[in-house]
């Protein structure tokens, strides 16, 4: 029969295991696995949608930057505010695909062109979806809103789009 006992030299063993082998294992699987929570609130930078007719409309967005803030995004949130919401900033135009999955709420999923000009909008995107939400072309940024707000405000394709976000191409995203 072996003993269970832990002497010293297992202790330091087990130590060493986990602080060796276990820690960056664990760490790099919260960083790269399924997101199981909300992350915290993100950098804000202040984002303006100019309409047709002139009106302006402020909101202070956060600003996902890494693959990881961008993979969780919105998810596991429980509101987002009428004035806030997210940008996904591009390095070049590229086709967006986004999703629901773990997003409590709906979003309008707003896409921006390289004009700064709103190319198309996804309105009241179903929370919870697994369904892909394509920009279907190129774009030069993502930004997500509360669900049902575009179309409160009237924002519509063709709307412009101001922020230090979209001119700060060293900070974009890959």
């Amino acid at each position: 029969m072996k003993s269970s006992v832990m002497t010293p030299a297992r202790i330091v063993g087990a130590c060493l295991c986990g602080l060796l082998l276990c820690g960056p294992i664990a760490t790099h699987a919260q960083e790269t696995g399924e997101p199981t929570h909300a992350q915290a609130e993100l950098p804000k930078v202040a984002l303006t949608i100019t309409g047709h007719d002139n009106v302006r409309h402020v909101f202070s967005v956060e600003k996902a930057m890494t693959p990881r803030e961008q993979q969780v995004g919105e998810m596991y949130r429980k509101s987002v505010p009428a004035d806030g919401g997210m940008i996904f900033v591009w390095s070049f135009p590229r086709q967006s695909d986004m999703w629901m999955q773990h997003t409590l709420v709906p979003l309008d999923i707003v896409f921006i062109g390289a004009d700064n000009q709103i190319s198309s909008i996804v309105e009241n995107a179903v929370p919870l979806s697994l369904a892909h939400i394509s920009s279907h072309g190129p774009v030069r940024a993502t930004l997500e809103l509360q669900g049902g707000l575009t179309e409160k405000l009237g924002i519509v394709v063709g709307d412009k789009v101001e922020s230090a976000a979209l001119s700060d191409t060293k900070n974009a995203a890959p």
